[in-house]
């Protein structure tokens, strides 16, 4: 019989202590594809709701693995607050959030607008927009719509764009870009 505890301490604790070290020690990178592509030991994801108070601040890729409770936690976070459904997201789509904020050298975590959308919230909010597609890749959990009071939505997509993996929407006017793992695709304005 195996104890998964030792003194104390658990294998994430353990993964925890280890990221932190990892994370001082870590190679800056210049280049989005290399971060993307995990070319570093980490990837971490910091983001934060307006809606519903929560916050995540966690390293969820450690040495080419993702942390399975992490992401976890990842998906609760990114639900769909009106309805509290919640999706496995697409972890490509994590990554080229992590991706571009990296790139854009900020401490302060995004602002998530929307992760995943059940069908009728999508549905809702497309009556009341043009900009939301019928068949939004936030319905499957494969995009997200994000903020940050530090960096324009110009500097926002050019780093989400970077990245070459996904699609980047810019809306200025709603200050906010939209990154999912979908076709590589820019729009907005």
């Amino acid at each position: 019989m195996t104890d998964n505890k030792l003194i104390g301490v658990s294998r994430r604790g353990l993964l925890g202590a280890f990221a932190a070290t990892a994370m001082i020690a870590a190679p800056t990178y210049t280049n989005a594809f290399g971060v993307l592509k995990g070319a570093g030991d980490i990837r971490r994801i910091r983001m934060y709701s307006g809606r519903t108070g929560e916050a995540v601040d966690t390293i969820y890729w450690i040495e080419g693995e993702y942390i399975p409770e992490v992401v976890k936690e990842i998906n609760y976070f990114m639900r769909d607050w009106r309805s509290n459904d919640s999706m496995k997201m697409d972890l490509r789509t994590i990554d080229i959030m992590a991706a571009a904020h990296r790139l854009m050298d900020v401490s302060e975590p995004y602002m998530l607008l929307s992760g995943y959308r059940c069908p009728k919230t999508n549905a809702m909010l497309r009556s009341k927009s043009r900009g939301v597609a019928k068949n939004s890749l936030h319905m499957v959990g494969q995009a997200a719509d994000l903020r940050l009071q530090s960096r324009s939505v110009g500097q926002m997509a050019k780093a989400a764009a970077a990245c070459a993996s996904g699609g980047v929407g810019k809306y200025s006017r709603s200050n906010f870009v939209h990154m999912d793992c979908g076709p590589v695709r820019s729009w907005g304005g």
